[in-house]
């Protein structure tokens, strides 16, 4: 469903990807780990079209997506780190605006939104102002609203991020519900371990812009000699504190508010 192919990626001097490759099968669930600035949101950047690399090549689906970008988009869902909902409108207006631009057909769009909400437990808030909903409650529409015009594949890039730990694993119940049920593949970052431990099928680590391992996290636990998915993680990446560039990041987040707008 994903296939990445000697992916690059090159801000002036600074190669923020290096020839990158990897393959996710259809339904699978597949995390995508690293420390901070390894090169995780530049490469969910060009796999959503965002930003065009430098070389090689991205597939979704089938479709190369420098070359098909909207056809690509209409076969994905996403969730940002950063919140892309209109605060001043109501749970439903969100959905339903992101039904019309996605074309979702007139007649489904009112079950649709009414079941994923029901889902997300936000259905008794739907006609209430998103400004006033919780951190949690916010993600929790976020992904409900990716899921809403039935899309191959979700991006799920830092999900969690800043959320209880009750909220959290309710999202992946029924994040990993939908899975199942719709055979979504799913693609997500984190930085909490025992999230990828519970819910991926498959991770890749990357580490200066390359893949360093890849595989289950049995795999990653037997090759690293490794009681723990965290304890491989810093055997693989180290125990230094890494710091996101101020440049490349502020570059990430203003293509995201482009693409949102």
């Amino acid at each position: 469903m994903i296939r990445a192919n000697e992916l690059c990626c090159r801000f002036g001097n600074f190669l923020a990807v290096d020839r990158v490759s990897f393959d996710v099968a259809q339904g699978e669930i597949f995390a995508f780990l690293g420390p901070n600035g390894a090169g995780k949101t530049t490469t969910i950047r060009m796999l959503t079209t965002l930003l065009a690399p430098t070389s090689g090549s991205v597939e979704i689906d089938g479709l190369n997506v420098s070359d098909h970008p909207y056809q690509t988009r209409q076969r994905f869902g996403i969730v940002f780190q950063d919140s892309s909902l209109d605060s001043e409108l109501t749970a439903r207006e969100n959905m339903y605006i992101h039904a019309v631009l996605y074309r979702v057909a007139r007649g489904e769009r009112a079950g649709r939104i009414e079941r994923l909400l029901k889902l997300f437990d936000l259905w008794d808030r739907r006609d209430d102002i998103v400004k006033r909903f919780s951190g949690g409650m916010r993600r929790r529409l976020e992904i409900a609203r990716a899921f809403l015009h039935t899309p191959k594949v979700i991006f799920l890039d830092e999900p969690t991020l800043g959320l209880d730990p009750q909220t959290r694993n309710q999202l992946w119940t029924h994040v990993q519900q939908l899975n199942a049920d719709q055979r979504v593949t799913v693609f997500l970052t984190t930085h909490y371990m025992e999230e990828a431990a519970r819910v991926a099928n498959r991770i890749a680590v990357i580490d200066h812009g390359r893949i360093i391992a890849q595989g289950s996290v049995t795999d990653l636990k037997q090759s690293t000699g490794s009681d723990s998915l965290e304890q491989a993680f810093l055997k693989l990446t180290g125990t230094t504190i890494r710091d996101e560039t101020a440049g490349t990041g502020e570059q990430m987040r203003r293509m995201a508010r482009m693409f949102n707008r």
